[in-house]
Order: C-alpha cells, then structure tokens, then sequence
C-alpha cells in the first residue's frame, strides 16, 4: 500500500493562496487540520486541505474602481512626492548651471 505524501507549510500555502504564517496560525487555531511533528505542525493531508478550501472562504479584498479624479491625483502627489521635488530641483540646479557657463 502506497503512503499519502503529507504536505508542507509552504506547499499548503501555496494551494490556499495565503502566507506560511498564515498557514501556521490557522493551525495552531485547530481551523485547519495539521498533524504534529515534534511538537509543530509541519504536515497536511492533501485531500483535508482540498476540503478545507471548499468549504471555508478566507476573507477578499476588494479594490474600489470609483476613485474621483481628484482623489487619485491627490494620491499620485502624496506618494511621489520626494521624486516630483527631486526633479523639479535637478532641473533648477541645471538652469543654474547653464546660465553660469555664458
């Protein structure tokens, strides 16, 4: 008889499509089952985490795609600040350089 290959924290993560610590909490919660090596939980039968992801939805982000115009312009500026000033002071320095050189 053939033995069940039991899977990894990271395999298992990659199947539920979350983080390894993620993984690692919800077993410790005993929200997913895990059997126990050594006292960690390392291992996971494949057909439980395939059961486990059909019958519990993890939590979805959801993007709103009615941003106005001005509140993503307000954002642009907000987070590219540094590189707008940068540039706008690398520009200043080279007028004054230029006008130095005539």
């Amino acid at each position: 008889m053939a033995e069940e290959k039991l899977l990894t924290i990271r395999e298992v993560a990659q199947i539920l499509g979350i983080s390894e610590k993620e993984v690692i909490d919800l077993a410790e919660n005993g929200i997913l089952p895990a059997y126990k090596i050594a006292g960690v939980y390392l291992r996971f039968k494949r057909q439980q985490i395939e059961e486990f992801k059909k019958s519990f939805s993890l939590p979805k982000i959801t993007i709103s795609q009615h941003t106005s115009f001005k509140d993503r312009l307000l954002d642009f500026f907000y987070f590219n600040d540094f590189y707008l000033l940068s540039f706008l002071l690398i520009i200043l320095l080279l007028i004054l350089i230029f006008q130095g050189l005539k």
